[in-house]
């Protein structure tokens, strides 16, 4: 029973950090937020599923997101620093320039 109401915990951050992401569109920054927020809901709910099942996959799966996520996070800052160095702003609707 414990587990799943932690399971129904996951999935409410999920769709709390779906509904950052969906909304919210006038911040990069705050959308950056909301994705690692669905990927450690993701963490967690894989986690849960692995206490669950007794199996050690879900936990190996979990580190290679969490990997992931880092990756993404100081890729996506980077870009927002240089991007705020050149205009000043880290506004949506300014982001055309970095078309290629």
């Amino acid at each position: 029973m414990m587990i799943l109401n932690l399971t129904l915990v996951a999935n409410s951050i999920f769709f709390i950090s779906l509904l950052g992401i969906i909304l919210n569109r006038r911040n990069i920054l705050l959308i950056l937020f909301s994705l690692e927020l669905c990927l450690l809901a993701v963490n967690f709910s894989l986690i849960l599923n692995s206490v669950l099942l007794d199996d050690l996959i879900g936990q190996i799966i979990a580190v290679f997101v969490l990997t992931v996520a880092a990756a993404e996070t100081s890729i996506g800052l980077s870009i927002l620093i240089l991007y705020y160095r050149v205009k000043g702003s880290v506004a949506i609707e300014f982001l055309n320039i970095l078309k290629g």
